[in-house]
């Protein structure tokens, strides 16, 4: 059995995963060696030892869930436990919550930090794919199927933004929709949604209106002109996007070499985390930046390929949630580099420095190759 399992696992899936991470580790050491002794004097190494260290505790991570049958996150228990400690978390942060790039999103233990709204990703991915997987016999019910997990859905979505953290709620928005989308909910039970939502908006907007000022805050408001004009405002708040500008544009084909970046030396403020991408545009030119879209494209269409292949509706929206995660995050990190779409902080999946991001992706990477695998093995060994 073991054997005919092994045989079964979807190498290039898991391959495309490592090339990644160890390019990325590559990246982040050449990418925040300056910043590290400029701004923050510490080593040279310094981020680049946290990360290595993540990437070995993501890697074991990865194996774990790759192995574990993904048919068992549908257990209840399972689910209430997840679920119970994802609210648990996201109202602690409220309390005990760290500060950090004015969002009030992270969770100290110790010496380390955790990032909860990072996690609720997965939680919420395992949490729809569950309950639209059991209600298939009823699956165009408003009251019984759809209205449940939707409400959930948003209550997160709504307790990430106010931390505040408007990007990673709307990734879980975007994530939550893909799964509706998948569920085999018919389009007009889908239309009739929408337009209960829609006024529900509506009745929320005097609250809106209110709190404008929080919402709409200066800060906020600022991505959104510097994205319109950088270059106007390259001395304030445009100066992260004209700074990736010239990062690429000086990169070319061929890059200036690895560990030659110009814009690494404390022009441009976050060169090993959301803006990595520059640098390694900057360092390696197009073959780096095909490298890191390629390997990223190749996960996600590869996910999306294993949940068409799947016979098991929670394998299939499990799949569909994951695949749509990464895709979706690699989209908003490399819009904001890029200029396409404004800047929101979001790291760049497997590539960026940071502990919560790299152990979620990695996680949810061994839950898709596990579907990948099960869906093999059951049509090879069980048809």
């Amino acid at each position: 059995m073991w054997k005919r399992m092994l045989r079964s696992y979807d190498y290039s899936l898991i391959a495309a995963f490592l090339i990644l991470c160890l390019f990325g580790l590559m990246m982040i050491y050449s990418a925040s060696s300056v910043i590290a002794v400029q701004r923050f004097e510490v080593e040279s190494g310094y981020f680049y030892n946290k990360q290595k260290f993540h990437v070995i505790l993501a890697f074991l991570l990865f194996c774990a869930a790759a192995v574990f049958p993904y048919k068992k996150y549908k257990a209840k228990r399972f689910l209430l436990l997840i679920t119970g400690g994802m609210f648990l978390t996201l109202f602690l942060l409220f309390v005990f919550g760290s500060v950090s790039n004015n969002a009030q999103s992270w969770l100290r233990l110790g010496t380390s930090s955790i990032q909860p709204s990072e996690f609720s990703k997965l939680v919420i991915i395992i949490y729809m794919a569950a309950a639209f997987s059991k209600k298939q016999k009823n699956i165009n019910s408003l009251n019984y199927s759809i209205a449940p997990p939707v409400i959930v859905l948003f209550v997160v979505c709504f307790l990430v933004a106010i931390e505040p953290d408007f990007g990673t709620s709307f990734i879980i928005l975007l994530i939550g929709l893909t799964i509706v989308l998948s569920s085999g909910i018919k389009m007009k039970k889908l239309v009739k949604f929408a337009l209960l939502i829609a006024l529900f908006g509506i009745f929320l907007s005097p609250l809106f209106i209110w709190q404008k000022d929080n919402i709409l805050s200066e800060e906020r408001m600022s991505r959104v002109t510097s994205y319109l004009d950088p270059f106007k405002y390259e001395e304030g708040d445009g100066y992260h996007l004209v700074n990736s500008y010239l990062a690429i544009g000086s990169g070319g084909l061929t890059g200036l070499g690895l560990g030659q970046s110009v814009q690494k030396l404390g022009y441009l403020p976050e060169p090993h985390t959301d803006f990595i991408m520059a640098i390694i545009a900057e360092e390696l030119g197009v073959f780096g930046v095909l490298i890191t879209i390629g390997g990223l494209a190749f996960i996600v269409l590869r996910g999306l390929r294993t949940s068409m292949k799947c016979t098991d509706p929670f394998g299939t929206m499990l799949a569909v949630g994951i695949s749509s995660m990464i895709g979706i995050q690699s989209f908003i990190n490399l819009g904001g580099v890029s200029g396409v779409i404004p800047i929101t902080g979001v790291p760049l999946p497997f590539i960026s420095y940071g502990g919560s991001s790299l152990i979620l992706l990695s996680i949810s990477m061994g839950i898709l190759v596990n579907i990948s695998m099960h869906t093999k093995y059951e049509k090879n060994y069980n048809s």
